[in-house]
């Protein structure tokens, strides 16, 4: 009886196999036939191939008219590699294996002991340590007097050493090595199936699973403070949440959310729902949720977002609860799309609307827009247009794609090990499923952004972009306003929003929040985790300001709700949106939301 298991396990392995191998041939083509369609040029890549040649290629040329520094180069790296063999041939036989090549204590890749204690490990790890260091080097000092240029050729490089790590492949992995061996390589086989599914699931391009989705239900467990959608129309829903104190300040807030991600971003679960926080504190709140368009709204532009978002809530909340000056949140592009919306209003005449700003992680200055930069110039912006003019919008992937790159070891690489050679299940983790809930951009509105932001530097160059027929000057905006950026921010870099205190004619209060362009927002009331700075003190640039900043404990959202309090108005009997001027449509989260871009993304 014994003997008989083993050799049904072995059969159920070898029909397993066969399974496997079917399904990888017709996947594996599938996903192949879409990699021979981009570098072609026959589909749209965020990273084309043929761009990211031409820049290795330029690289290499460049080096071969230096042959000095091709031989110093050369002569530097094998004398470091003699010095690593020698190191760990010593330390090995003495005992005590110093790496010569320090990981960076952040570095999570290589946290297994052997990549310390076993002679093999510390010499795979330090020869790719040594390799990388020497190729960043070598980009470092690459001459290239297009700043552009040099930036694509050390994000390219960086993506390519990335994806080289040892700890990346069975062979080279020790914790993959152990669980195959405990496991009979059944960890392979079920990671290789995984692998397959996530494949399966983005058509042939890879959807890695960052968390356990099905642990996570819209209105249930994530999104859940109670509230009514009271108007609707092509763009959005506004949503009023339900009051929790028996009175509420006068004015109203108004959050607008980017519409690149979901609103619910902002409102996670109880614990850390920045509308669940504003509500407790007295404050009516109404918050835009954008739909998430098709081919349909191909025609909407970015001034369509203004009038149909941002003006038209306001017109629906003045008709919920009378002409009261609301209190306007923008977080990054929709911060953008806030602070155009209060240069309108003011050249309009319609400032008193407003009664204070808050722009999170918004730009004022796209001059430095770190390594998205790679992703935006003139060249890929027009391949972008002529890819979405035949399918009317950018699918939500390929922003995915973008913001993953910009971490690519946390984001990409760290799920590829766990998911598919150690076959672990990802965690059940909010930011990670709304990272996952991705929408897709109109055509017309995502060219009118990219060309007239990234590329046209809209709020540094006042009158340069018209927008329902009034130029945007935002030294025009006179209001009060609250500008936070975030210290670590790799997609909205803080020195390139502070610029918000030179533009914006009104008083502006400018903090600066620890951690990244999420996390950095998302940092609860009770949080003690990054902290922030403050300065009162004005300052003529980024580094001035924050050499004589003060550091605090805490949420940068205790120091908003307080500078927010002064802003809000007297006290009033609390609104209930149930009993409003505006009959509900329904339960808050609403039904834009739910609008998944599973099944019609391109």
């Amino acid at each position: 009886m014994n003997e008989e298991r083993p050799v049904a396990a072995e059969a159920d392995m070898v029909a397993r196999l066969v399974q496997l191998n079917e399904r990888s041939c017709q996947l594996l083509g599938r996903s192949f036939m879409k990699r021979l369609d981009e570098v072609a040029g026959a589909s749209f890549s965020l990273m084309p191939p043929e761009a990211v040649s031409r820049t290795f290629q330029e690289f290499g040329t460049q080096l071969l008219s230096d042959p000095l520094r091709i031989a110093q180069a050369q002569a530097s790296f094998w004398r470091d590699s003699f010095a690593l063999w020698h190191n760990v041939i010593e330390g090995h036989r003495d005992g005590r294996l110093e790496p010569v090549f320090p990981p960076n204590p952040a570095d999570r890749r290589f946290k297994d002991k052997a990549w310390t204690e076993d002679p093999a490990f510390v010499y795979v790890q330090q020869s790719y340590f040594l390799m990388a260091n020497w190729m960043q080097n070598l980009v470092d000092k690459a001459a290239d007097a297009d700043p552009s240029a040099k930036q694509r050729l050390k994000f390219y490089t960086r993506q390519y050493l990335s994806a080289m790590a040892p700890s990346n492949f069975p062979l080279t992995n020790p914790e993959v090595l152990r669980k195959a061996s405990d496991t009979d390589g059944r960890s392979l086989l079920d990671g290789l199936e995984r692998f397959l599914d996530d494949l399966e699931r983005g058509d042939g391009h890879l959807r890695i699973r960052m968390t356990d989705e099905a642990k996570f239900s819209l209105g249930h467990n994530i999104a859940t403070t109670p509230g009514q959608v009271v108007f609707r129309n092509d763009l959005i829903e506004l949503i009023q949440y339900a009051p929790t104190t028996p009175s509420v300040y006068r004015h109203p807030v108004l959050i607008v959310p980017p519409w690149i991600n979901k609103y619910y971003i902002l409102d996670l679960q109880p614990k850390n729902s920045l509308v669940g926080f504003l509500v407790a504190r007295g404050f009516t709140v109404f918050l835009i949720s954008w739909v998430n368009p098709t081919a349909d709204a191909a025609s909407k532009r970015f001034e369509d977002y203004l009038r149909e978002g941002p003006l038209a809530a306001l017109d629906a909340m003045e008709a919920a609860i009378g002409a009261e000056p609301v209190n306007i949140m923008g977080f990054c592009i929709g911060g953008i799309l806030t602070a155009t919306g209060l240069a309108h209003l003011a050249a309009t005449g319609r400032a008193n609307r407003i009664a204070s700003a808050s722009l999170l992680a918004t730009f004022f200055d796209f001059t430095d827009v770190g390594e998205v930069g790679v992703f935006v110039d003139d060249a890929q912006v027009t391949a972008m247009e002529a890819h979405t003019k035949e399918t009317g919008f950018l699918a939500g992937r390929h922003m995915a794609d973008m913001f993953s790159m910009l971490r690519e070891n946390d984001l990409i690489w760290s799920f590829f090990v766990n998911n598919y050679l150690l076959a672990k299940e990802p965690a059940a983790f909010d930011l990670l499923y709304w990272n996952g809930d991705t929408t897709r951009l109109p055509a017309a509105m995502l060219s009118d952004y990219l060309r007239n932001f990234y590329l046209g530097n809209a709020f540094a160059r006042p009158g340069s972009f018209t927008v329902l027929g009034t130029p945007i000057d935002t030294r025009k905006i006179e209001v009060p306003t609250y500008a936070l950026a975030t210290k670590e921010d790799h997609i909205a870099p803080w020195r390139s929003c502070f610029p918000a205190t030179q533009q914006l004619r009104g008083p502006v209060r400018f903090v600066l929040g620890g951690s990244g362009h999420v996390a950095g927002i998302i940092n609860q009331a009770t949080s003690i985790k990054y902290g922030y700075w403050t300065n009162d003190t004005p300052s003529p640039s980024a580094d001035a300001w924050l050499d004589s900043a003060t550091a605090h404990q805490g949420s940068w959202w205790v120091d908003w709700a307080a500078w927010l309090n002064q802003h809000g108005g007297e006290e009033v009997p609390a609104r209930d949106p149930r009993t409003g001027r505006l009959k509900p449509l329904g339960d808050a989260p609403g039904t834009y939301v739910r609008l998944r871009a599973e099944g019609t993304d391109a």
